[in-house]
């Protein structure tokens, strides 16, 4: 199987790493597992877990980068990525274009219909001096 390359996506203070699945040796760098059935949304727990965890991850570490992965890193790895970034004030269709200009062919029908349904709570959304998102 022919898979992307890993991409980062930046987007003011906030620094993710879109993979496929890892390796053995890269294993050990991923601090959590939440599976979720592929092509489809994430359960409403995982959301929680995975803002959470970015809210501490980069609270704790400034300017980190974090790696989402799934199988191909097409649907479940960049679903997370744009809920963050749509907590982060973007609009869901800006986050979408946003991830598809470095990973081509990502998010499916059923994943686009949950983030254009999704409605953040902001839990990603503070300032910072130079008016900047940030986590806190």
């Amino acid at each position: 199987m022919n898979r992307p390359a890993p991409v980062e996506i930046t987007y003011e203070n906030l620094r993710f790493l879109i993979t496929h699945n890892p390796t053995n040796a890269t294993l050990s760098k991923f601090i959590e597992d939440w599976p979720f059935d592929d092509g489809a949304p994430p359960p409403g727990q995982i959301v929680e877990d995975w803002l959470n965890l970015l809210k501490t991850k980069f609270r704790e570490e400034p300017g980190c980068c974090v790696a989402v992965h799934c199988v191909a890193g097409l649907g479940r790895a960049p679903v997370l990525v744009a809920l963050a970034l749509i907590e982060c004030g973007m609009k869901y269709e800006d986050a979408v274009q946003f991830i598809r200009q470095k990973r081509r062919g990502a998010f499916n029908s059923k994943q686009l219909l949950y983030l254009e349904k999704y409605r953040p709570k902001m839990r990603l959304r503070f300032k910072d001096a130079n008016g900047h998102c940030c986590v806190q």
